[in-house]
């Protein structure tokens, strides 16, 4: 055999196995739909910023992104399905603060690792609580629910999107602060829980501006107060609920999109980047101004580094999350 007939067999083999190789990285990736997890039912916040996150990426990467909720054990059913998901980008998680940080630091036995079996890919944004009542319920302010509270003791039931959950955290903190009792009834995420409040089978709620706001301007719910240190231009009218008398009261949620552990980093960088975009688009960018979501992308060293502080944080919060029952 000639050595030019040598080197081109040499080249066609070269070029036929990165040909073949291919379709694993980054360069095709995706060459098919993925899939964005959402650990709770439709309806909520974080399925909302999921679809609207899906949407922008189905423009910017020529494949359908699509939502599919796996709601349950505050989250944790979802998050451990992509856990358990080949790490080739097609399976992804858009997760919240209960299943990728607050669940690590309350709950025993949770079916994954966050900081090992996921590869953070970036957040995505935050959004903060809403004090909420079913309108029948007497209090028309949070001075008016904590005297109600304590006038009737272990009356009002607080719903939440699940044990061990960001509103439940927020909804104990509340009570603990203002010194009353109020009873947790969890669910299954944050549809069922409105669904139920605005039905009148629980009297108050802490769930998104994003979820409830809508509610409220329909008068299907009344809004008692915003965890926010400043009011917010969606609801200037609301006080927050530190100027209502439960001094620098906050709470709220974030979301963000995480891949099994494994996942290559080229394909991790280009969802990224990618991530990062979409959220500079200014058709999503009003979407979340009118949603009540402030915009957080991170790459994924900041978005690992964003989870283990907040795991943190719920681990050593003094009197806090970690040290109170787990009902």
């Amino acid at each position: 055999m000639s050595r030019s007939i040598r080197f081109l067999t040499a080249s066609f083999l070269f070029i036929w196995g990165v040909a073949c190789a291919a379709p694993g990285g980054a360069q095709e990736y995706p060459s098919r739909t993925v899939k964005l997890v959402v650990a709770y039912p439709p309806g909520g916040s974080t399925d909302t910023a999921a679809r609207m996150v899906a949407e922008a990426l189905t423009a910017a990467m020529g494949q359908a992104f699509v939502v599919e909720n796996r709601p349950g054990a505050g989250g944790t059913i979802g998050a451990a399905s992509v856990a358990r998901s080949p790490a080739d980008g097609y399976t992804l998680l858009f997760g919240a603060s209960a299943e990728t940080s607050i669940a690590p630091a309350t709950m025993e036995n949770i079916p994954y690792d966050v900081m090992k079996d996921f590869a953070p890919i970036s957040a995505v944004g935050k959004v903060p609580f809403l004090l909420v009542a079913t309108p029948a319920f007497p209090p028309d302010s949070v001075a008016e629910l904590v005297r109600y509270a304590k006038a009737h003791p272990g009356e009002v039931n607080y719903s939440s999107f699940g044990n061990n959950t960001s509103n439940h955290l927020t909804g104990a903190l509340f009570a603990h602060l203002a010194g009353i009792e109020m009873n947790h009834v969890p669910y299954r995420g944050s549809g069922p829980s409105i669904a139920d409040l605005m039905a009148g089978h629980v009297q108050i709620s802490f769930d998104t501006i994003t979820a409830v706001l809508p509610l409220v301007r329909d008068k299907r719910l009344k809004a008692l107060g915003v965890a926010t240190q400043a009011r917010t231009t969606l609801a200037p009218g609301v006080p927050t609920i530190s100027e209502s008398g439960i001094k620098d009261f906050t709470g709220g949620t974030w979301f963000g999109v995480l891949a099994p552990a494994g996942t290559p980093p080229d394909i991790q960088d280009k969802l990224a980047k990618a991530v990062g975009e979409a959220l500079k688009e200014p058709d999503v960018t009003k979407k979340f101004a009118d949603s009540g979501i402030t915009p957080f992308p991170t790459s994924p060293d900041g978005f690992r580094e964003f989870i283990g502080a907040e795991i943190t944080k719920w681990t050593t919060l003094p009197g806090g999350p970690a040290a109170r029952p787990k009902d």
